[in-house]
């Protein structure tokens, strides 16, 4: 999957191309808004938690982070003379369980940060302009781009993320 972004100048702009990627079979939940506070977002799918915060970037280092340091953790637990099983959990679940951890704490902070990935957009969207974020197959980014580009061309096509993690 890849994301792409547009820029549109207003809600009815928004409404017209959201319509007409759900006729080109966009599922509903593949499609994000995100616009200034207090703008009139009515139907329109607003973008969620995932896309307004650094939770999925955050949670990816947290994982790491975490991982690394309970596996660490584990393999000084295998200098105690435990036994081999012993030792062999030790280093599971410490990576395991610190990867969780990391995840945990990490979510926690990135849920409170804007999205990083984002911050190219913030003046557009306190000026007025909607941010649409469109989640397509890769091979389809250049039909759907074709798409938005033809039918409306006050829309600004910003370019694509080249990856979007599978969840949340």
């Amino acid at each position: 999957m890849k994301r792409l972004y547009f820029l549109l100048p207003d809600v009815d702009t928004t409404r017209r191309i959201v319509d007409e990627l759900l006729l080109a079979r966009v599922p509903y939940e593949r499609i994000h808004i995100l616009a200034a506070p207090h703008t009139p977002m009515e139907s329109l799918p607003e973008a969620g938690l995932s896309q307004r915060t650094d939770l999925v970037p955050a949670i990816e280092r947290g994982i790491a982070v975490g991982g690394s340091v309970g596996l660490l953790a584990g393999l000084a637990a295998v200098a105690f003379p435990l036994g081999p099983l012993a030792a062999g959990g030790a280093v599971l679940f410490g990576a395991l369980g610190g990867a969780g951890f990391g995840a945990w704490v990490s979510a926690m902070v990135g849920v409170s940060l804007p999205n990083s990935r984002l911050e190219r957009f913030e003046q557009a969207i306190s000026g007025g302009h909607l941010l649409m974020m469109v989640d397509v197959p890769r091979q389809q980014t250049d039909e759907f781009e074709d798409l938005v580009r033809r039918h409306h061309p006050e829309a600004s096509i910003e370019g694509a993320e080249p990856t979007i993690p599978a969840f949340p």
